[in-house]
């Protein structure tokens, strides 16, 4: 069994034995995440705009804006959702060593990963009231985790990131 099986093992059987990330941590596994869906996004944007020229709809050479609100919130969504989904880590997460597990007794869905989406954008319009949530809450909780029955956990080191380590000294 790889390490990474063993952690992915671990954080599944018991995400309760495993510490919460602190916030600074979550923070620059969005910045991470954010540079990479904010090039997803336009692209996207991108290819919808020359398929609109392509079709002969050049008189007029911009999207309206709904069909670019929607495209990029189909990005956002799908990014997180297609990650969590497959490994509970999105490559920011991966980065970082946190991942998403649902709570105790519940299943990752992906009616839960448009949930976490969705309310982690309410936790954000909040003036990010609902990141910092994570600082009074016992066990380093967010709105979002809350309100969809997931929540973060900070992965070990692996033994490969160890030995990485060690060969530097």
């Amino acid at each position: 069994m790889t390490s990474e099986s063993t952690d992915t093992a671990a954080a599944e059987a018991e995400p309760d034995s495993l510490p919460a990330p602190g916030l600074l941590r979550r923070l620059a596994a969005m910045v991470y995440d954010a540079l990479l869906v904010i090039p997803l996004s336009m692209a996207l944007v991108g290819s919808a705009l020359a398929v609109k020229v392509a079709m002969g709809d050049a008189g007029e050479d911009v999207l309206p804006p709904f069909v670019v609100q929607s495209l990029v919130v189909f990005a956002c969504i799908g990014f997180f959702a297609v990650f969590w989904l497959k490994s509970g880590q999105t490559l920011g997460m991966q980065a970082w060593r946190i991942k998403v597990v649902p709570s105790t007794g519940n299943e990752l869905t992906f009616g839960r990963a448009v949930t976490r989406c969705g309310s982690a954008v309410l936790s954000f319009a909040c003036l990010g009231v609902g990141y910092l949530w994570c600082l009074v809450d016992r066990r380093k909780r967010t709105w979002h985790d809350l309100l969809s029955g997931t929540e973060l956990v900070l992965l070990p080191r692996s033994s490969r990131d160890s030995s990485r380590k060690n060969s530097r000294k």
